[in-house]
Parts: structure tokens; sequence; C-alpha cells
């Protein structure tokens, strides 16, 4: 899925709008996983001026890269840390760590090709999905509409949990900027 429908998605099922920190940590943990991704190839692209092809084709696929990705899409890690969450009985961290692993989840069985070793640090085996959420080839043309639906749920569930005005701008904002995205995919991939 698109980081926008992680944070939305993430939000709506474990924030707590009259809970500032517990939403905060909501949002952490939906978008962790994919935030080395956008500092590393922000840095590759922006910074260092590396060819869109060349980190997208062969420094996303590289060691290094993956075993950041191991680190930061690992079940097993993103489990520990929400079994210390219950057994302190700390909302926060619990909604930091469920929305972390709702991320994975979803990325599980979404990416086909460029899925992340989940596994790790005990394996570092590679769920090859056969549906993809950006990849025509993979059924793209099904995922990205039920995806948008299930962003345009959350944001009714935020909505109805009584987010404040700057919040329903804001996640909004996320709504208009997962549409816009899952149209891109599906127009030129």
């Amino acid at each position: 899925m698109n980081t926008p429908a992680h944070l939305l998605i993430g939000a709506a099922a474990f924030g707590a709008p009259g809970e500032r920190r517990t939403m905060a940590a909501a949002l952490a943990g939906a978008l962790l996983p994919d935030l080395s991704l956008y500092l590393m190839a922000g840095t590759s692209l922006y910074v260092l001026n590396i060819p869109e092809q060349v980190v997208f084709d062969r420094l996303y696929f590289s060691s290094a890269w993956q075993t950041v990705f191991a680190i930061d899409n690992s079940f097993l890690l993103w489990g520990a840390v929400l079994l210390v969450a219950i057994r302190l009985g700390w909302a926060p961290m619990m909604a930091f760590a469920s929305a972390g692993l709702l991320h994975l989840a979803t990325d599980f069985v979404l990416h086909a090709g460029d899925g992340r070793p989940h596994f790790w640090p005990l394996s570092d085996w590679v769920f090859d999905s056969p549906l993809s959420y950006w990849d025509r080839t993979h059924h793209a043309l099904w995922i990205a509409p039920v995806a948008a639906l299930a962003c345009l749920a959350a944001y009714t569930v935020l909505w109805r949990k009584g987010i404040g005005l700057w919040g329903r701008l804001g996640f909004g904002a996320l709504l208009a900027a997962e549409l816009w995205v899952a149209r891109q995919w599906i127009l030129y991939f």
C-alpha cells in the first residue's frame, strides 16, 4: 500500500483522536516501516543526484538497502515491541506497534516482486505475493480501488471518532494524496 493509506488505516484502527500521544504513536507506527525508503531514496536522488533508474532498479534491491528494510519490516521485531507494550500496559506504545504490524501485514500480501524479508533475523525469505497495490500485471486494477475504499472508510471512522478540524484537513489531505497516487500507479504502471 501507499504510505498515505498506511497512515489513514493505522490511525483509524489504533489512534484515539482525544489522546494526542496515542494518535501520534499510531501514525508513527504506520509510517516507520516506509521511512527508511524515503530517507535513502530521497538522499540518493536529491542529494547525491543518483539517477532514478539506478536507485529503484539497483540500490533498492542491494544487500545494504534490503538489510535496512529487513530490520524495519520485521514481524518479529514489531511483535516484540507489541509484547513489551502490552506487558507495560502503555497505550501509545501498543498503538505504535499495532499500526506498524498492520502496515507489515498489508505490505506482506500486496508486494509482488518487491517484498521485504519480514521474518528477519530468523530468515531472509521474501514472500512474492501474487497481488500488488501498484503493478497491473499483479491485479492492481482490482487492488487499488479496494485500497481507496479502505482509505475512505478509515477517514469516515476517524471523522466519526471525533477528529477536530485540523485532523479532518490533515487526514483529508492524506486521503486526497492516496487517491492521486493510486491513480498514478494505475495509469502508468
